[in-house]
């Protein structure tokens, strides 16, 4: 969870050396370094055009940080849910174990879930099928990926309800 609340105040300091408004908003109270999540407090430094950072999840237990994230993005109407990690996207298999993995540009939810990859928990992929909320996995280390992906620019792999090429 601390690993998650620095990586979200390391986000709003840099988005505000951009001059991005922003604020950094917890389940779990840290008055100190974030602002208690208020969905109507959210929603209010959305409407003013602040970029909101959720972390730390939902302060309830069994809800994985993929699952709060799903959780909060469908509260809030978010227009899609970006999941940064360390790879490029999806995956057939673990790049990492299998150097034959051929990565997916883009995949439905039922792909996600029958193929059982493993790139969110399933409560996670089924809250956002469930409401028609895309999802994109993309790498957080690459330059410039982070602004791509909130830009809806091409990055990763999108995840949705259509029908999905792979």
């Amino acid at each position: 969870m601390a690993r998650r609340l620095m990586n979200g105040l390391a986000l709003q300091d840099a988005m505000e050396k951009l001059e991005v408004p922003t604020r950094v908003m917890t389940a779990i109270g840290m008055n100190e370094v974030a602002e208690p999540y208020i969905r109507r407090r959210a929603m209010r430094h959305l409407e003013v055009g602040r970029v909101v950072i959720l972390v730390a999840g939902t302060g309830n237990p069994y809800f994985t940080t993929d699952t709060a994230a799903a959780l909060r993005a469908v509260e809030i109407g978010a227009g899609v849910m970006l999941k940064a990690t360390k790879v490029d996207g999806v995956y057939t298999a673990d790049p990492a174990l299998d150097p034959t993995a051929e990565r997916h540009d883009e995949l439905t939810y039922s792909q996600v879930l029958q193929d059982r990859l493993g790139v969110l928990d399933s409560t996670a992929v089924s809250l956002c099928m469930e409401n028609d909320l895309p999802i994109v996995v993309f790498n957080m280390n690459r330059p410039d990926n982070i602004r791509r992906a909130a830009l809806g620019e091409p990055v990763g792999t999108r995840i949705h309800g259509g029908e999905a090429r792979t």
